[in-house]
């Protein structure tokens, strides 16, 4: 398997994609931040000390999609034509799910993936005066849809 953002002496190169059809593409992404219960009864109940930890949260995941290009050194700058942030708990967890959606020649993961990390990053903190332990963990594409390579549906 060849690196795409590599060339063949190994310097790094942004893809060409000039020659690729405009299609729909979507990925879906997930994170965790795992934290104590008085924690998690906090957040759900909108009374961290800055504010509402889900809003702050969800605005930041899609700000952050929108400027992965200038996060992320080889990625193409791409025009969302969605991107949505839901935050559910589960356990001892608030679950970030981003998914992202455009018409363009290159694939949205980066861009869920982003969005999920940053949203994820933004719970930390918006609570880590109460819980400095908490854990970020399980960032994973859990699909993508469209382009040449077709669907990718992660296995659970």
């Amino acid at each position: 398997m060849t690196l795409t953002h590599l060339d063949k002496q190994g310097q790094a190169r942004m893809v060409d994609v000039g020659d690729k059809p405009v299609t729909l593409r979507e990925a879906v992404a997930e994170g965790r931040v795992r934290m104590k219960p008085e924690t998690l009864k906090q957040a759900l109940d909108d009374d961290a000390k800055k504010g509402s930890v889900r809003a702050a949260a969800e605005f930041a995941g899609i700000m952050a999609a929108k400027r992965t290009a200038d996060l992320i050194p080889l990625c193409h700058q791409l025009a969302l034509s969605s991107i949505r942030i839901e935050i559910a708990a589960d356990g001892d967890a608030l679950v970030v799910t981003a998914r992202a959606r455009t018409n363009d020649q290159t694939g949205v993961e980066m861009e869920a993936l982003t969005a999920v990390s940053v949203a994820c990053l933004t719970i930390y903190d918006m609570l880590k005066a109460s819980d400095r332990a908490m854990v970020i963990d399980g960032i994973t594409l859990l699909e993508k849809h469209g382009g040449a390579s077709g669907d990718y549906v992660r296995p659970r």
